[in-house]
């Protein structure tokens, strides 16, 4: 029962807080905007590689396995596809 008085008390003389960004948070957005266009960019670049690594070994008939350029496809469409969720999640 006093401990529900206190806590009721100690309560009343906290006011409601208003909302405000906090400290460095438009820098911290700004390192999340320039990750978020590195990722793409890394993923943009992983799908042109192996697009150009697939093209370079069927023209020469040697290589090595497709499961190589299929992986940096997947990996350059996993990673552009990141970005973009990333970007839309964040609401810029």
């Amino acid at each position: 029962m006093i401990l529900a008085a206190v806590h009721d008390t100690l309560l009343a003389q906290i006011g409601n807080p208003t909302p405000e960004t906090p400290p460095a948070a438009d820098k911290l957005m700004k390192l999340v905007r320039y990750f978020t266009w590195f990722v793409i960019l890394a993923g943009v670049l992983g799908i042109t590689y192996a697009g150009g690594r697939f093209a370079w070994d069927k023209s020469i008939g040697a290589g090595p396995s497709p499961k190589m350029v299929i992986g940096a496809m997947v990996g350059g469409i996993v990673a552009t596809s990141a970005g973009t969720i990333m970007n839309a999640a964040i609401g810029t």
